[in-house]
Parts: C-alpha cells; sequence; structure tokens
C-alpha cells in the first residue's frame, strides 16, 4: 500500500537527510531534501509537502527562523511542522511553538520513534 503523503525534509548534514530519507520512503511516504535552509521555505512552496520535518540548528538561518517563514507564507502556513533537534525541551524555552512548530523530536532518535511522530501528525492534521 502506498502512501501518498509527502514530506520535505530539512536539514544542513546530508547524512541525517539520507537517513531520513531512506527510512521514511521505505515506509511508503514520497520524501523529498533540502540541506539549505535558505532555500528551504522556496523548495516547500514548490513541493507542497504534508509534513516538514525541520532540524533547528544550522548556520545562516536556524529552523526556528525557517519555520516562522513557512509559516507567513500563504502557500505553507498550513503544513505541520516536525523538529528534528539536540536540544532539550527545557533549554529550547518554548522556542518550536512561538515559531510555529507542531511537535519536536530530539537527536538522536530512532528512526521507528520519529516513523511513529510522523504518522501521529498526519493523523491529526488529515482532512
Amino acid at each position: 500500500m502506498k502512501n501518498k503523503h509527502k514530506i520535505l525534509v530539512i536539514d544542513d548534514e546530508p547524512e541525517i537527510t539520507d537517513i531520513v530519507k531512506a527510512f521514511l520512503a521505505n515506509a511508503g511516504y514520497e520524501v523529498i531534501v533540502e540541506n539549505s535552509p535558505v532555500n528551504a521555505v522556496e523548495k516547500a512552496k514548490k513541493s507542497k509537502p504534508n509534513l516538514v520535518l525541520l532540524d533547528i540548528m544550522m548556520p545562516f538561518m536556524d529552523g526556528y527562523e525557517v519555520c516562522a517563514a513557512l509559516k507567513k507564507e500563504p502557500d505553507t502556513t498550513d503544513i505541520p511542522v516536525l523538529f528534528l533537534t539536540g536540544k532539550d525541551a527545557n533549554d529550547d524555552g518554548g522556542r518550536v511553538f512561538e515559531s510555529g512548530g507542531d511537535l519536536f523530536v530530539k537527536k538522536p532518535f530512532s528512526c521507528e520513534r520519529l516513523l511513529q511522530m510522523v504518522k501521529m501528525v498526519l493523523m491529526s492534521v488529515a482532512k
């Protein structure tokens, strides 16, 4: 059974995006990758994903800035954002949610845990 959901993975580390892409594609998702946070909003507008997986710690633009920019764009404002972060919830101070994020998964994470979170977010926004 092929899943029609499209997921955009934004992380400046190609090793991370390769692993996440392979795992989620194997689970039946269509996966698009962007390693530049600067190009992330444009990529999201073009690809119209059902979900964005977003790293926080990136050069030039952090994940909070990318998420806030996604939420300002009419084409991407409704796309749920799941942060992938090495930060602890207590260090974050609520910035994940202030910037418009829906959930976050702490690195290092198991692929199974990530898949559970992806399914949960996609089910919660299913139309």
